[in-house]
């Protein structure tokens, strides 16, 4: 009891609130003196013990959601035979076309690793829609790929071993230059 009551008084989330507890995150939809009810993307109901929230890191992403926005970010590996300018110009066209991606702040690119067979990059966007965090990730995976496979691009993976003469693309439905049918 005394947990609900330290909690409530630290303000760190309300009932309706995006946060993380631990390995749960969701939507807060009840805080009792002894409870703390959160619901899951996948829509199930998760209660954890104030005790168990006092004792934990919180995350809260609808806190500062409306004034400055949440950054989401996600990565991509790519060969260094495509130009940084090409995937800085296709990452950020991809982030234009998905939805509840704010436009300011402006979507941007970083090059996280310089690795043996790749450039890892990471697009980074802001939303005002925390509780839309899934549906946006999935969107932006989703075009991302229409954006890279519209333009010929592979989007390579640090596990993608092949030997190779170039003679064909491993895009689906892209033939490789030179192989058009």
């Amino acid at each position: 009891m005394v947990a609900g009551i330290v909690i409530t008084y630290t303000r760190a989330f309300k009932v309706g609130d995006r946060i993380k507890i631990n390995d749960t995150e969701g939507r807060v939809i009840e805080r009792s003196s002894f409870v703390t009810r959160i619901l899951t993307p996948k829509k199930v109901e998760v209660s954890i013990p104030n005790a168990t929230v006092m004792n934990s890191h919180i995350v809260n992403y609808s806190t500062q959601a409306d004034q400055a926005g949440v950054l989401l970010h996600t990565s991509i590996t790519i060969g260094y035979d495509v130009a940084w300018q090409k995937v800085h110009e296709l990452l950020l066209s991809a982030a234009a076309e998905t939805e509840y991606v704010e436009v300011d702040p402006a979507p941007f690119v970083l090059q996280t690793a310089l690795d043996d067979n790749y450039v890892a990059y990471e697009i980074n966007v802001t939303t005002r829609r925390p509780n839309q965090m899934a549906k946006i990730y999935s969107d932006l995976h989703a075009n991302i790929l229409d954006s890279f496979h519209g333009e010929g691009v592979e989007i390579l993976s640090p596990h993608y071993r092949a030997n190779r003469d170039g003679t064909e693309a491993a895009i689906a439905g892209v033939a490789a230059p030179g192989n058009e049918a």
